[in-house]
């Protein structure tokens, strides 16, 4: 391949985080232990909250209030094309049964969760879209009892539109907890009674190093790391756009890689050009997050052709992946390994990330060569069943009874053993011998 680098990434060596797993792992025993005062008592420490844990009606209320009427429509627009597109998914998800051979029954069955936790983080943002995507899926898949948390500080409790958020899209409690304190109230059933049976929704390392640490016991979407967004562009790309389309994912955090493999190198010189003068523009809090984003994590890669384009974004498995190029098509049957996909200059991954309909919630870390991100089966189980009618057991005991015994596992033979023996006494059947291939 002949691929050359216009701005190639030079990230800070940085040791393993021995401080984030030590400190998650004394954290979640001290909170199995302790229970819901070890949870308050880090919610108080942490982050300055010493009011309810279990957000009340009253506090609904008037979250709703101090919202604008257009912000609650907002809101309300996003919520419904989300839950669109997850009720799509739900509906191409089917049961079934089937007549294997003449007796074998066997059949699916789709199942919701029990209880879903959804995490909403709240720190340099109001991620109002992530409680959306979270809780607003969990109600499609018709999970019983959704429990959301989400930091709350100081006097200020959670953010209103949070709140509100969460309120309108199906959670059924609502806990003022962030961070590992607010996982480990999840998993534990601390203040609902009910330990989750899956934990979904972003964070920062301590969440995510804690939902990692407690994958097993419950379920989790994915284990995240910083957002990561990717665009691939032809001669026929505005620079302008790429230019702010990668740095508006940027401003995730200083952590935060951005990519744009072109097929031109003017379009990729152009841009290179732009985004300083994109960045001081910004805000502060986002001007200095994407400046480091940039500059440690930015790459321009210069590709000769779009097979070759093909070839590197599918290597680097971006998180979000744009494509601003001509012949959309043609990527869409081609790209592999992505979170999700924004097709053309008229989409954009802030769309996505807020209120067009597929959910926000993506794998990270090259994660994308194997999963899919945040959806509606996540909290489903898909779970099957048998039934066999003595007919079909004459087949099928035979059958079991020889493999168990080629594989050595005679108290499994001998369960087919013993209803033959029972429904055909006066029958003999070749059932194997123990190592033996007969």
């Amino acid at each position: 391949m002949a691929v050359q680098y216009l701005k190639k990434s030079d990230p800070p060596r940085q040791a393993m985080d021995k401080e984030t797993d030590e400190t998650v792992a004394r954290m979640l025993e001290e909170i199995r232990t302790g229970g819901e005062e070890a949870a308050r008592r880090y919610a108080r420490d942490l982050d300055g909250w010493k009011g309810e844990i279990v957000v009340g009606e009253a506090t609904f209320a008037e979250a709703e209030k101090s919202l604008s009427s257009l912000t609650r429509d907002d809101i309300r627009f996003a919520r419904d094309r989300v839950q669109d597109f997850a009720k799509r998914q739900r509906d191409s998800l089917h049961e079934f049964e089937a007549e294997l051979i003449p007796g074998l029954i066997a059949g699916q069955k789709l199942i919701p969760c029990n209880t879903a936790g959804c995490y909403v983080p709240g720190g340099r943002y109001a991620h109002a879209a992530s409680a959306i995507m979270s809780v607003g899926t969990a109600a499609v898949a018709r999970v019983p009892n959704i429990v959301a948390t989400s930091p709350a500080h100081r006097e200020h409790g959670i953010n209103p539109a949070i709140l509100y958020a969460a309120k309108v899209c199906g959670a059924g409690t609502v806990l003022a907890l962030g961070g590992v304190q607010a996982v480990a109230a999840l998993a534990y059933g601390l203040f609902t009674g009910k330990e989750a049976d899956i934990i979904v929704g972003p964070g920062n390392r301590f969440v995510a190093e804690a939902k990692r640490r407690l994958f097993g016991r419950v379920g989790i979407d994915v284990v995240a790391g910083p957002t990561e967004s990717a665009v691939i562009a032809d001669d026929t790309a505005d620079p302008e756009i790429v230019a702010a389309d990668l740095i508006g994912q940027a401003e995730h955090g200083p952590d935060s890689p951005v990519w744009l493999i072109t097929t031109s190198r003017r379009v990729g010189e152009a841009v290179l050009a732009r985004i300083p003068g994109t960045i001081a523009a910004l805000p502060d809090i986002a001007r200095n997050a994407a400046t480091a984003a940039w500059r440690d994590y930015g790459e321009i890669v210069l590709c000769d052709t779009r097979e070759e384009a093909v070839e590197v974004s599918d290597r680097y498995a971006s998180e979000h992946l744009q494509v601003l190029a001509s012949d959309l098509d043609w990527w869409l049957g081609k790209l592999t390994n992505y979170g999700s996909l924004f097709l053309g200059e008229e989409t954009t991954v802030a769309y996505g990330d807020k209120c067009s309909g597929p959910n926000h919630i993506l794998p990270t870390r090259g994660a994308s060569r194997y999963t899919g991100g945040l959806s509606v089966g996540k909290f489903i189980k898909t779970v099957t069943y048998q039934r066999l009618t003595r007919e079909a057991s004459r087949t099928v005991g035979q059958i079991a009874a020889r493999i168990s015994r080629l594989e050595g596992m005679e108290g499994h033979a001998r369960t087919g053993d013993v209803r033959l023996k029972k429904y055909y006494p006066d029958e003999k059947f070749e059932l194997g011998t123990l190592g033996g291939n007969r």
